[in-house]
């Protein structure tokens, strides 16, 4: 087993580094969820789920970062044969994932009005208590957290969070199986820890 892409397989890093981000959207969702559909605001149950979901959040920018670093450094497999138009989608695919994948964790880590208590080990302090905060928004924009924070938690909740990812996810679901089952191709092997 190769730590590194080939141009037949991606390495155990990129594959640890792909289903770690899945598993950790899959906590981000399922912690969040939770606090909207099954506790009431301000008990101590929903501020649990609040500060695992920021959690998650950090915890998905530092892999993403990670990610970002190993793809710059290690090329790709080779895709599998196909269309120039399947290729396009895939590439598409592929920066409209990694764009949700960035974007959502500085959204909503901008746009939380609490510190972050990261798996109740230590303390994040929140944006708003940051000098960054005053450079760019207080003094540069003029503006207060209140005020930033309607469009950043628009952005974070009602486009990117409530459909769009579930959309990049689900699509990205779709194109694995499709290559799998219908194309029956190595497209979604290359990215199990199988032998094949």
């Amino acid at each position: 087993m190769n730590l590194k892409n080939t141009a037949d397989n991606y390495g155990t890093i990129a594959k640890c580094l792909h289903w770690t981000t899945a598993l950790l959207f899959l906590g981000a969702y399922a912690s969040v969820y939770y606090r909207h559909w099954f506790t009431e605001s301000k008990t101590p149950e929903n501020l649990t789920a609040l500060h695992l979901h920021l959690s998650f959040g950090v915890t998905i920018a530092v892999v993403v970062a990670l990610r970002i670093i190993w793809r710059i450094t290690n090329r790709p497999p080779n895709l599998e044969p196909g269309t120039k138009l399947e290729h396009l989608a895939a590439h598409a695919g592929h920066y409209a994932l990694y764009a949700v994948m960035i974007i959502m964790p500085i959204t909503g880590y901008i746009g939380t009005g609490v510190d972050t208590q990261y798996f109740f080990i230590f303390d994040i302090p929140k944006f708003e208590s940051t000098q960054l905060f005053v450079a760019l928004v207080s003094d540069g924009l003029g503006m207060t957290f209140k005020e930033f924070e309607k469009p950043i938690d628009f952005i974070h909740k009602n486009i990117l969070g409530a459909w769009l990812v579930w959309l990049l996810i689900l699509g990205h679901v779709a194109a694995a199986l499709y290559h799998h089952f219908a194309k029956k191709d190595r497209t979604l092997q290359k990215m199990t820890f199988n032998k094949n």
